[in-house]
């Protein structure tokens, strides 16, 4: 028969297509259909099968007869039993795992999670605190009737665990409006929370930097207090914090009296996911306790949207920074309107 006639070409993808539904995984639902891919993940709920066709789908365990596996996987069961071997439906619905240590014979629901050998158990997983980083940044210029030009940088490493979390954070920003400096803010801190119980939790912050527009040399905050979960969702949460704190801020000006006060850290914290984008909305307010009219409060809301790139975003917000008691000639109130890139990564 000649090379590559349409008969020969026809077996040979017959063959192939056999030889993938033979080495493929299977999973049989009790409404009798035979869903073909990899088995990547059981867990208390789902069945996650990786598909060519569809992606990863997730099937619901309690729909499910039977599982077959080409490969070994670790099975954790829901009395504790572990045990790594290949997966196989037995007649009359449940499934046998066949390993090195013998033969176990249950069903689809007693299936805790399971995990490929080598890895870690995701229940143990679970609990490491996991860290995330992120660098933004934005420059921006205008020349013609004005000449300006401003930057701003930023970044943040976050340490997440089961029961608290720990932030270093650190922002720059500097802007020139005809010559003349019209932004020059710089500040770092840490702020580290511990979700004692349930929506309850403590927490304690220092931040500190300086803001030269404002004639601010130097300052601080340290604070100290309790936090609640008005909503924790998977989607949204709205947190309040109420603590003491104490500020300090030395000025440029010999006339404007330093600020050396004990005062109140009230604060308040919103983010909403979407299904691609997030809101996110931070409230804090400074009272001195020396004088109550003198204040600080700073708001900052921005929407973030994923780029193309899985790393990058881009973030659009807007800051306002109000100070009640400045030098002579200083504005109270500035009011930053940005456009940042984010990178961010584990």
């Amino acid at each position: 028969m000649p090379k590559g006639h349409p008969f020969t070409l026809s077996v040979a993808i017959l063959f192939a297509a056999l030889v993938n539904q033979v080495s493929a995984d299977v999973v049989e639902t009790k409404s009798g259909a035979r869903l073909v891919g990899k088995v990547t993940a059981i867990d208390a709920y789902d069945i996650t099968l990786g598909t060519d066709y569809a992606g990863d789908i997730k099937i619901k365990k309690s729909e499910v007869v039977s599982v077959q596996t080409d490969e070994p996987m670790v099975v954790r069961l829901t009395g504790g039993t572990v045990m790594a071997g290949k997966v196989a439906p037995v007649a009359g619905g449940g499934i046998r795992i066949s390993g090195e240590d013998g033969v176990i014979t249950t069903s689809v629901e007693k299936v805790a999670a399971t995990w490929a050998p080598g890895e870690t158990d995701p229940a143990v997983a679970a609990l490491e605190p996991k860290w995330s980083y992120e660098a933004a940044a934005d420059i921006k210029g205008k020349t013609g009737n004005s000449e300006e030009f401003g930057s701003a940088v930023s970044a943040r490493a976050k340490r997440v665990g089961v029961h608290d979390v720990l932030q270093f954070y650190t922002d720059y920003k500097r802007q020139e409006s005809n010559g003349a400096i019209s932004a020059d803010q710089f500040k770092a801190g840490i702020d580290y929370a511990n979700n004692f119980a349930g929506r309850r939790s403590w927490y304690v912050r220092d931040e500190a930097g300086y803001g030269r527009v404002k004639d601010i040399d130097f300052y601080n905050l340290a604070a100290v207090g309790l936090g609640y979960d008005f909503i924790k969702e998977d989607k949204q949460i709205l947190t309040g914090r109420v603590g003491v704190a104490h500020r300090y801020e030395s000025y440029g000006d010999p006339a404007t009296d330093d600020l050396n006060s004990a005062g109140l850290d009230l604060g308040l914290h919103h983010e909403y996911t979407f299904r691609t984008a997030k809101m996110v909305n931070d409230l804090t307010f400074l009272p001195a306790f020396d004088d109550f009219t003198n204040y600080r409060a700073v708001h900052e809301s921005y929407y973030e949207i994923p780029l193309a790139a899985a790393r990058w975003k881009l973030r659009m917000g807007v800051t306002n920074d109000y100070t009640s008691q400045v030098g002579a000639g200083v504005e109270k109130l500035d009011t930053t309107y940005f456009t940042r890139f984010v990178l961010s990564w584990q």
